[in-house]
């Protein structure tokens, strides 16, 4: 089942809250920023792929291989990111997308646009990281 959206359609408090726009909305976004990580990757293993790594100089090969592990790290996030994005897909689809996992309420529709993968609303997330930083100064 699709639903057609406009181009200019953006989730608003004036309707429902996860009515069938608004999750058609966000998988969509969903679905586009998996795409946009997946091709960044893809770019990446045939930069690194390509790169020559039989630089003689000695400096150059350590600023390479700075360069190289520092595009993996970032490529590792992503493929978290991934995750926590296919995690969000799969709420969408059982209905529990864009409600707090603590609390049950909805999560604003602005925190979901800027962050589409959110599972706190916000007072939950700051009550969480009010707790680590507890947990961290101890």
């Amino acid at each position: 089942m699709s639903i057609e959206l406009a181009d200019d359609y953006r989730p608003s408090d004036d309707e429902p809250f996860m009515n069938d726009r608004q999750r058609e909305y966000f998988r969509r976004k969903l679905l586009q920023w998996k795409e946009d990580i997946l091709r960044e990757s893809k770019e990446t293993l045939v930069n690194l792929q390509n790169e020559n790594t039989n630089l003689p100089d000695i400096a150059d090969r350590a600023s390479s291989e700075t360069d190289r592990s520092i595009e993996l790290r970032a490529r590792d996030r992503q493929r978290k990111l991934i995750s926590k994005i296919e995690s969000a897909i799969k709420r969408i689809e059982d209905g529990s997308y864009g409600y707090c996992e603590e609390t049950g309420e909805p999560i604003s529709l602005k925190r979901l646009d800027a962050r589409p993968i959110a599972t706190l609303s916000i007072e939950a997330q700051e009550r969480h990281e009010r707790r680590e930083k507890v947990y961290r100064d101890e």
